[in-house]
Parts: structure tokens; sequence; C-alpha cells
């Protein structure tokens, strides 16, 4: 197989496994709509933020990682390509296919004059059924061209985390292809091998059952995550009850593992919300009852709602009205907000006309998009803590834990520790600390 390979779509996810083929001695050619994505890759300049892709991108940009805004050389220079696009939720939670139709019509104007075979390699999360009953019968109406004659399809779901996706790309613990003949699915195994550093578990299924697959993954892990939250509420209202204690030691039987397993906040980020709605859509549209799934989603809220609960019971016994967020991101590593905790507690409490200051050593650009001069940003976690009232930490953080844990001013505060991350054996007196998921003092 040539060691060539093209990728439509250059965000947060495509710009990655580009940069990774590059690495791993591909002639990469990366297919964007956006001008300025383009420029920046051929300069060496990653447009996103994600830990290790300037590296990667400053060193192949403009050689082996090269972008372009024209389809058609994705189509004459390589035989393989990905398509990683956005599939944003629509109104009823179901994806939106918008963005890989309209690339496969690009491709396809150019691939109806093409006399080899091509492999089309769908990657964005979709709905089940999309890539049998909607794009396939689109190539084939836009190029001529026969499946499994002309062209193959596979369906190859990423499972990369945001702040980790070169090594979830490099490293995957497993791979998923959905394939429309034996061929096609030969293929693209043959360039995951060539790709991976590691020997990553390989399955092999049909289109619909990798489809199915990538939205019941992560759902899963909602569950669990759910679930290890519901510990942390219930161990609130019970002296001496710790849910670390609990879910690390219930965590080592193999039947559960601990991996996503410790209570804390809700979860949010690009993929865990949306795919459990998703996930609830495709029952509902089976006439499947997914009972276990809707508790999921009121779980999650729940978490919110008393995240807020917690802050605004513990302002109304302070004399001050300021509240600082050390956190902004949905997890660290990310300047990605999307349905951070952290953003949804500050809508609650602009509600309540109470001031905010607010760190993350990345979000603050994302999170004044949203907010404005609503609140107000500090440049480092010490100021956030010195400005505060209450402070509210909410996500783990190394940084944040040493800032806090070495307060020295002689203002009270207060500390929701939204992860149990601090010692509370090393916090000043005057510090009333309130770990989520343990009975604290004042606990309503």
């Amino acid at each position: 197989m040539r060691k060539t390979i093209s990728v439509v779509g250059l965000g947060k996810l495509g710009l990655c496994l580009s940069a990774c083929f590059a690495e791993r001695g591909f002639e990469t050619l990366g297919v964007d709509v956006e001008e300025r994505v383009v420029s920046s890759v051929n300069k060496g300049l990653s447009p996103i933020e994600e830990p290790g892709l300037q590296e990667l991108v400053g060193r192949l940009g403009g050689h082996r990682l090269r972008a372009t805004l024209q389809h058609r050389e994705a189509i004459e220079e390589t035989d393989i390509t990905i398509i990683l696009v956005s599939t944003p939720s629509n109104v009823d939670g179901s994806f939106s296919n918008r963005h890989i139709e309209a690339a496969l019509r690009s491709l396809c104007v150019f691939f109806r004059e093409s006399k080899k075979y091509h492999l089309f390699v769908i990657s964005s999360t979709v709905m089940p059924h999309s890539t049998q009953e909607i794009f396939i019968p689109l190539i084939e109406k836009h190029s001529g061209k026969k499946l499994n004659q002309d062209f193959g399809v596979c369906y190859d779901p990423d499972f990369v985390a945001l702040g980790e996706v070169i090594k979830g790309f490099l490293q995957p613990e497993i791979v998923v292809i959905g394939e429309s003949n034996t061929e096609a699915g030969e293929r693209l195994e043959t360039l995951h091998h060539q790709m991976c550093l590691n020997e990553p578990y390989i399955a092999r299924m049909s289109l619909i059952s990798a489809e199915i697959a990538k939205v019941c993954l992560n759902t899963y892990i909602t569950t669990k995550i759910s679930f290890a939250n519901t510990i942390a509420n219930i161990c609130e209202q019970i002296p001496n009850a710790d849910v670390d204690a609990i879910t690390q030691a219930i965590g080592h039987d193999k039947r559960i593992s601990p991996y996503y397993f410790q209570g804390g906040l809700s979860f949010g980020g690009t993929c865990f919300p949306r795919d459990t709605r998703a996930f609830i859509k495709m029952a509902e549209r089976h006439n499947i009852d997914a009972g276990i799934i809707y508790a999921v989603d009121r779980v999650n809220k729940f978490q919110d709602e008393h995240l807020a609960r917690v802050v605004l019971d513990e302002m109304s016994r302070l004399e001050g009205k300021t509240v600082g967020i050390l956190g902004l991101a949905f997890k660290p590593g990310t300047p990605v907000i999307t349905e951070s905790p952290a953003i949804k507690l500050i809508q609650e409490l602009l509600k309540n006309d109470l001031r905010i200051v607010a760190y993350d050593p990345l979000a603050i650009p994302t999170t004044r998009a949203v907010f404005s001069d609503e609140i107000e940003y500090v440049t480092s976690a010490q100021e956030c803590l010195t400005q505060s009232d209450i402070c509210v930490l909410t996500y783990r953080s190394e940084e944040f834990r040493q800032v806090i844990e070495q307060y020295e001013h002689t203002k009270a505060i207060s500390i929701v520790d939204g992860w149990r991350m601090i010692d509370a054996g090393k916090l000043a007196k005057h510090v009333h600390y309130i770990p989520l998921g343990r009975m604290y003092a004042n606990n309503p």
C-alpha cells in the first residue's frame, strides 16, 4: 500500500489525525474549506490548541503534512480519503450529516473522472444507518461508480479524548472498522498497523455495527460516570462515607474497572453529552425503552443543579459576593468549554447578581467569547483565590491544588472542591473546605 493519505476536515480531531499520519511517514494531504486553516498548516502553525500538536505541525507542516482547499487533490494524489468533519447535533439529539455529505459531493465531482479504486473512510460520529443508507448511495449517484467494484467504504470512528488526541491516535486501545466488504476492511486494517505505535485490538464488523458501537461506547462511559456521581451524592449525606474509598475499592473488580469511575461534577465536552442524547434518539427510532440512559441524562443535569445549590447556599452565609472559578474548560489541557460544569455554573450565578472572577490556563479566550465582560478574568490561580469569597475547583489540577494548599491570605474563604483533590490538613484555619462527595460542615 502506498504511504499516502488524505484527510478531509482539519478541525480539532482531523488536524491531529493528519499530523499523526505524517509523523508515521505518510505523505499526508489535509483538505479544509477554511483558507486560514490551510495557510496556517502549510506555514507550520497549528490553528488549534492541543498538547503536542504544534510540535508536529511545526516540524511537518508544508512538507510531509500539506494542506489544501482542493478536494480534487485528495482524489488524484491518494487512494484513501478519511472524512473527519463535524456532525453537529440536531434539535432532537441526532447528528447532522450535512458536512459529510458536502465533502462527499465535492470529492465525487473528481472521483467521477478517476480510473483508480478509492477507499472512502468515514470517521465522524454519525447516527446508525447513515453510511449504508445515505453516504454510499450519495457516492454512487454523484460519481457514477459501483460500491465494492470502483470504491470501498469503511466506518472507522475515533475513540480519542481532547487533551490526549495525539496519543489516542498513535496508541489506541481499540480500533473499530465497519467495512463494505473484506477488501475495504483489509486495506484499512493495514493502514492502522502502519500508523499505530502499539498493537491495538482491531474489531472488524458490518457498517451498522460499527456505527452503533461508536455511540454505545461513550454512552456506557457516561452511565458509569453517573453511577459514581450518584454514589458521591449519597456519601455527602452520611458521616464518614468517602466516595473515593468506595469507587477505588470496587473499581478493582475487573467487572467494573477504575476508569471513569470517580464521583464528581457533571460530564461535559464535545462527545459525552451529545452521544448520550444520540443514543436515546437511536433507541426511540427503534421503539426501544432507553430508560437507563434517560436516567444518566437526569443525573448529569442534577450534578449541575447540585453544584449551583452548594455554592449559592454557601454564599448566603458569607458577607462577600465574589465567586472564583478555577477551571473553565470541561477538563484540563484543552480550551474547549462545551457543556463545561464551570460554564453552566457561571450562567446560574449570573442570575443571582454575583461578581465572578475566573482563571483557566487555556480557556479564557473561549470563555470570553461567551460571557464578554459579564465576568472578570485573572491571570493566575493565586489572583483568583485572593479575590474570592468562595472559590470553586471544577477539574483536577496540580497547579490549583498547590496554590490552595499554600494559601496564606488572611481573608476567610470557602473552597468548593468538585473532585476532593485538596489535602484538608494543609489548609489554613480560616479556609472552609467543602469537598463534594463527602459530608462537610453546614451540609444541608
